[in-house]
């Protein structure tokens, strides 16, 4: 392998000082714009590359932010990485992704891993079997700025971006309700997953508000394609019971709505559905998904302003703050 060039190696082959290499490199106004093109001109010739990690180690700084998110192949995740890569770029951050693909051992690893790299900060999504937190806890005893979005850990205090849950699960709840249905299904995330709570307390909430009794039998822990299919009997042995179904997501939405059409269910006229996300699927299913939008986009460069306005600011001290984002529900055919 060829050895990098040095500033080092062209204030050799130059005939000049270090120090003037790496003044001209930063245009410095001590140095003439003769000698500054000549430096230039050869370390545009020979591919010099400044050594990133020795400048951050210098400055104590690197310019990167890490993000570590469960899936990247998922809209919600997608949209919220393009807001943060439009931000971070503009105020000249690079950005490296880690993928947790929802396990806490491989998250607890990206973590490590961007500590290691010195990133300036981390903006995390956790994953959906993360029940131990050390790994957070270690990481904010460090000092490492740390913001959290949708799946946030309430082990850490810190800068927190989110959906309103709760409003998003009444929401949907409410809609079901005044569309005349009184006996609605929730596919439900698993508990240790805050925004799968508050989106089951709003569903309970929306039914207390319009004094529908509360049925244990119909909430159901099942937020993956997979998981409807391993309980498609369960949920067609309830069907004779229900009028509606509320899924914790929409690709667990989209998924009851296929096995119900399969099993000759027509929706909505026999059954109604709603879910949660708003992605691109949404309006491709047939027939199109009635929906809780999440605004994934504007979450992630609410993330990246929270986390720069701390590492912009080290030495103010700066309250915790938790943004959320107001959810509406996109109208469509399902239900």
């Amino acid at each position: 392998m060829q050895n990098k060039l040095t500033i080092k190696d062209i204030a050799k082959k130059l005939g000049v000082s270090v120090s003037t290499v790496s003044r001209a490199l930063k245009d410095h106004p001590d140095i003439s714009e003769k000698t500054k093109a000549l430096i230039r001109n050869f370390a545009n010739e020979m591919n010099y590359r400044p050594n990133v990690l020795a400048l951050s180690l210098r400055k104590q700084k690197s310019n990167t932010i890490g993000l570590i998110i469960p899936e990247i192949v998922h809209h919600f995740f997608s949209s919220v990485i393009s807001g943060i890569e439009d931000l971070t770029y503009r105020e000249g951050y690079n950005l490296i992704i880690c993928q947790s693909n929802e396990n806490q051992f491989r998250e607890s690893t990206n973590l490590q891993t961007l500590i290691d790299h010195r990133v300036d900060g981390i903006i995390v999504s956790m994953s959906k079997s993360t029940t131990n937190f050390n790994h957070f806890k270690k990481a904010y005893d460090d000092g490492i700025p740390m913001v959290f979005f949708d799946r946030i850990c309430d082990a850490v205090e810190t800068d927190r971006v989110v959906m309103d849950d709760f409003e998003g699960g009444r929401l949907a709840t409410e809609y079901l309700i005044n569309k005349g249905c009184r006996n609605i299904l929730h596919l439900a995330a698993a508990p240790n997953l805050l925004i799968g709570r508050n989106r089951r307390d709003g569903y309970i909430e929306a039914l207390r508000q319009n004094n529908i009794p509360f049925r244990d039998k119909f909430i159901l822990k099942c937020d993956t394609r997979e998981e409807v299919l391993t309980m498609q009997n369960h949920i067609l042995s309830l069907v004779p019971q229900i009028d509606a179904i509320f899924a914790v997501n929409d690709s667990t939405a989209i998924a009851v709505i296929q096995m119900l059409r399969r099993n000759g269910f027509r929706i909505p006229e026999d059954i109604r559905v709603i879910g949660f996300g708003d992605g691109p699927i949404a309006t491709i299913v047939e027939p199109a998904l009635t929906t809780i939008e999440q605004k994934g986009y504007d979450m992630g460069r609410e993330a990246v302003r929270l986390l720069l306005q701390r590492l912009n600011n080290p030495n103010v001290p700066i309250d915790y703050q938790t943004r959320v984002f107001t959810p509406t529900i996109k109208v469509r055919d399902s239900a």
